[in-house]
């Protein structure tokens, strides 16, 4: 990827933390590679080399900046954007495809060898993708150091390391000082309120709007699975390795995220997962002026900076909510889901007691033992009775094939999907047309271009601004709000 040294060079002088993420400032004359926005003395220009990833800086034999925390910066935006072959894989590896099935894994995710695929995320991203997953490790690593009293071994293997040995060496070489010293020079912190629990901070790019996000989830939430209360958005997860729990506060600056897990090495793509789920990658400078460019959406983007779109942590999920929510209310849909869910074992529920932020009571609890569970797999939903569907048999068998196209893995519905692949064979299901396959694109995918002209709300919402109500006429009007038509659908759902 192409960095041009003047702009670069004048969003580190100016600190500019839009820029956080979008690449990386290497000072050669300390060894160092910083965020943007780090608050040290500018460096000379002569001293300034740009990386478009950490992995790359890294590779370059910088270290990372221990004021600033790169490795802490939002993710690129431009990831959000791009559907390409370096764009999922990208998603992919942060959701630790490289850690599980190896390079040959995620060349095959992805349909090209493994050479191709390494000059292709070295021409871009500057490095390969061992180096790009082991920049991540790496961060991994760092977090359980910092925010939990496991032993060095155990952090190691937890981070996705196969040796300690392997694990020290990369802290030494990206942190500057081995294992223990990162921990002590960290403080005393207070001890994990349970096992498999880690509390982070997740960043974002502000604005953001998190009363729309709450107040989207919470209308959504399925008993057992989710729920929002006292600003804290909490759900369960199905991890790769097992099951997970988070909990999700929005603050200034940031996210907290408490995750407690039963397999530690599903630390990372829990973390993906819950940054997708709330759109924190996304620019919403740049998405906001692309939007108030229109006069019909300027006083909205004004009165209501930074409207992420509320995406998911689970892609079939996401599509069984899709095809139950075709032409019926909300409240209707998340009814029938409950009644499903209620026909599923208990089998994705975090043991243990520990407490998360908004947590309920035990006499409140709804799941047995007290967590929430992750939604249930292809493989469950294949197991559920007739009776079990609440719904049309059309509907229902729409469902199943639904399924059993992910679990035969026809049907891939992770961020790292081929997005244009991916909705034309959602499409070519029976019972699935385009208002489904957008709405899976949009928050499955991530596709940030989807605008659902056909759906009611959002043409009631048009009406309200004043804008075209047709669908066909609106479709047409929503050229002008390119690439960035999911978030002024969000914005129009508000407006209904």
């Amino acid at each position: 990827m192409e960095l041009d040294f003047e702009r670069c060079y004048r969003a580190v002088d100016s600190r500019d933390q839009r820029f956080d993420g979008w690449f990386y400032t290497g000072v050669t004359s300390t060894g160092i590679y910083c965020r943007p926005s780090c608050p040290a003395t500018t460096p000379k220009r002569q001293n300034v080399r740009f990386f478009p990833s950490a992995a790359a800086a890294q590779g370059a034999g910088l270290r990372a900046c221990r004021r600033c925390r790169p490795d802490a910066a939002p993710g690129s935006p431009q990831w959000d954007v791009r559907a390409d072959v370096v764009g999922r894989a990208m998603r992919l590896i942060a959701d630790g495809v490289v850690d599980r099935d190896g390079i040959p894994g995620l060349a095959s995710r992805l349909g090209y060898t493994e050479r191709h695929l390494h000059r292709m995320l070295r021409a871009e991203m500057g490095a390969g993708p061992l180096a790009l997953a082991r920049a991540q490790r790496a961060q991994t690593a760092r977090i359980l150091i910092e925010t939990t009293g496991l032993g060095m071994a155990e952090i190691a293997f937890a981070a996705g390391f196969g040796s300690v040995r392997q694990f020290n060496d990369t802290v030494r070489e990206v942190y500057g000082v081995a294992p223990t010293e990162l921990r002590q020079s960290r403080g005393q912190r207070s001890a994990p309120v349970g096992a498999g629990t880690i509390t982070l901070r997740l960043a974002y790019r502000p604005p953001l709007h998190a009363g729309a996000l709450l107040d989207f989830l919470a209308l959504r939430a399925l008993p057992g699975v989710e729920e929002v209360r006292d600003g804290t958005y909490r759900r369960g997860l199905r991890l790769p390795r097992g099951a997970g729990e988070v909990a999700l506060t929005p603050a200034d600056g940031h996210v907290s995220a408490t995750l407690r897990l039963t397999d530690l090495r599903d630390l990372a793509p829990a973390v993906a997962r819950c940054r997708h789920l709330l759109d924190l990658d996304a620019d919403p400078v740049a998405i906001d002026a692309t939007l108030a460019a229109d006069p019909a959406l300027a006083a909205a983007v004004v009165a209501e900076p930074g409207i992420r779109v509320p995406r998911a942590v689970d892609g079939f999920e996401m599509a069984v909510r899709a095809v139950v929510g075709q032409q019926v209310s909300v409240t209707s849909a998340r009814t029938t889901l409950t009644r499903l869910l209620a026909h599923l074992p208990a089998d994705h529920e975090v043991d243990g007691d520990a407490d998360l932020p908004g947590r309920r009571e035990p006499h409140d609890r709804r799941v047995a033992g007290g967590g929430l569970r992750g939604f249930p797999d292809a493989e469950g939903v294949l197991g559920v009775a007739d009776e079990g569907f609440g719904m049309p048999a059309a509907r229902r068998e729409t469902i199943r094939g639904l399924a059993r196209a992910v679990a035969e893995g026809e049907l891939d519905l992770a961020p790292g999907g081929d997005r244009e692949e991916t909705v034309r064979r959602l499409a070519a299901l029976p019972g699935i047309g385009p208002w489904t396959a957008g709405y899976v694109a949009m928050r499955a995918l991530g596709d940030p271009d989807v605008l659902l002209h056909t759906d009611l709300a959002v043409r009631r919402g048009a009406a309200a601004l004043g804008l075209p109500d047709q669908p066909t006429t609106l479709d047409a009007y929503a050229d002008r709000w390119r690439p960035w038509r999911s978030y002024a659908l969000i914005r129009l759902w508000r407006a209904a």
